[in-house]
């Protein structure tokens, strides 16, 4: 509970206050299950909102909704309020907003693969350096070609063309090998079916809208639902670097402040860490030791510090320690290590302390005004005055109804033309010009194909026409010939007869000259001929 400049988390010997000044100096609250992790959480993030710091929260089980509802006003509660000297405990809630990254209950959260970048896609992917090159060719050809990256189709649609078209490609941008697309496809699909396919797209999650307070003053209390999340640790980490890198390009330089602009807790920590690449666990370490100085304080919780990486622990200053289990060596080393991260308080063994520690007790070591971690305290952790367990479903449905801005702001996606659109478009119009240079290469083999069949036809025509004509003049011929022989027969036939008549004749005249004498013969000889010639 907020008391002026800190939030009391803790009593024992001492009172353990986390300073607001100290606060961006992030911290760790780690512990076995079931040892008030989760409780410790909600201390210090309503401590937070009190103090008109927003905070941004990771609901891991589905009971931090509970930060939106009166805790249970119990004689219980208050008496153990009363025993850790919070006086002015009173059951309250947050104004809580609720996010959700697949889909589920909740104001949707996205982000385009243009915000992503390819620098931070990369390492999410694990690509290997020549792959990563293929990937920022994708991301520069799309931006020099007005060509927005806003989903993973759009992405999976540019490094399609990028293998459709490698050689053009290569003399602009470098060489591009079907090779390392097709890793890179591989690596998408992993990361869609991981529920990428939903958290890229639009409209796109406006980090502002979390840095708000309430009408009284609070900081609002944003929990995004990842209890699908688990299921998909790939995702989970993508968006907390998202999210702290946009963080840091937003904020402006801050240096020391009287209380945080903005805090981050990450429940199951080490699902962020699991199989990560080291290059990631770097960018990780990179932004959590830049982004202090923007005014922004970021806290781990996991069951145990060796959870998360010596990097990023060692930028982890406000601790609090819950009890460790130790049932073999590994452990029984992971609790020294533990202990040993604390300054040594005389009045107790730090390592026997943590396997001693009931529920809702901690070794706890804050940072002082100097900032300077305080030695151990064992302590009891206060009760939040939120609910402990999750919110009621009156609770939620008031929720949903005083955040129905948000959801009128990114409850519908938008699917606005971008890469895979003008790509298709492109792809159409290429297609389409080409199955007209087809049709029109059809239309000119048919017409070449008539020409040639009308050019036959003209030629068979005029071989039957001179067939005929051929035809038309040996039949004259012939027709000629039969009426020549016929004349030459007629005329032989005449003659024939002529000279059987004149044959005749003469008969006829040897018998008349052997009656009346050869002189009267004669005459009458003449006479014959003479009349026979007219």
């Amino acid at each position: 509970m907020l008391e002026g400049d800190k939030i009391k988390v803790a009593q024992g010997e001492n009172p353990c206050y986390l300073l607001l000044n100290q606060a961006n100096r992030h911290g760790l609250i780690a512990g076995a299950s079931g040892t008030g992790k989760t409780v410790t959480m909600k201390v210090l993030a309503e401590g937070f909102a009190q103090a008109g710091v927003p905070v941004f929260m990771a609901d891991v089980k589905g009971d931090v909704t509970g930060m939106a509802q009166p805790g249970d006003d119990t004689e219980k509660v208050r008496e153990r309020a009363a025993a850790l000297g919070a006086a002015g405990w009173e059951p309250r809630g947050c104004d809580v907003r609720l996010w959700d990254m697949l889909g589920g209950d909740g104001v949707p959260v996205r982000i385009t693969i243009s915000d992503m970048g390819p620098d931070l896609l990369a390492r999410l992917l694990g690509l290997t350096d020549v792959q990563r090159g293929v990937l920022a060719i994708a991301f520069r050809m799309a931006d020099d070609n007005g060509m927005l990256l806003i989903d993973l189709k759009d992405l999976r649609a540019m490094l399609g063309y990028l293998s459709e078209h490698a050689s053009e490609v290569e003399a602009l941008y470098g060489r591009v090998s079907s090779q390392s697309v097709g890793a890179i496809q591989r690596a998408l699909l992993t990361l869609e079916d991981a529920g990428g396919d939903i958290f890229f797209g639009e409209p796109a999650l406006d980090i502002t809208d979390w840095l708000v307070t309430d009408d009284a003053g609070q900081g609002t209390v944003n929990i995004l639902n990842a209890a699908k999340l688990m299921a998909s640790p790939q995702v989970y980490a993508m968006f907390l670097l998202w999210m702290l890198s946009e963080i840091y390009e937003l904020l402006p330089e801050a240096g020391d402040l009287p209380k945080p602009k903005l805090v981050f807790f990450f429940d199951e920590a080490h699902l962020l860490f699991d199989d990560m690449p080291k290059e990631l666990t770097d960018k990780i370490v990179q932004t959590v030791k830049l982004i202090r100085s923007k005014g922004v304080g970021v806290y781990f919780v996991s069951q145990s510090p060796a959870d998360i990486p010596d990097e990023v622990l060692a930028q982890l200053s406000n601790r609090i320690q819950h009890g460790l289990r130790a049932y073999t060596p590994a452990e029984q080393k992971a609790v020294r290590a533990a202990a040993a991260a604390f300054r040594e308080n005389p009045a107790f063994d730090s390592a026997e302390a943590l396997l001693e520690l009931g529920t809702g007790e901690a070794l706890v070591s804050l940072l002082n005004e100097d900032g300077q971690p305080s030695i151990a305290e064992r302590a009891r952790v206060l009760p939040p005055e939120c609910r402990m367990a999750a919110a009621d479903a009156a609770t939620l449905e008031a929720i949903g109804v005083a955040q129905a801005h948000l959801v009128e702001k990114y409850g519908e996606a938008i699917d606005r033309e971008s890469a895979y659109e003008k790509l298709a478009a492109e792809k159409s119009a290429a297609a389409e010009a080409d199955a007209l240079a087809a049709e029109r290469a059809q239309l000119e083999k048919e017409r070449a194909k008539f020409e040639k069949q009308k050019a036959a036809e003209a030629d068979r025509a005029a071989k039957a026409a001179a067939k005929e004509e051929e035809r038309v003049a040996k039949a004259a011929e012939r027709e000629a010939e039969r009426a020549q022989k016929a004349a030459e027969k007629e005329a032989e036939r005449a003659a024939r007869a002529a000279e059987k008549q004149r044959e005749q004749a003469m008969k006829t005249v040897s018998s008349v000259i052997g009656q009346i004498g050869r002189e009267t013969s004669r005459q009458l000889l003449r006479g014959l001929f003479g009349n026979l010639r007219k």
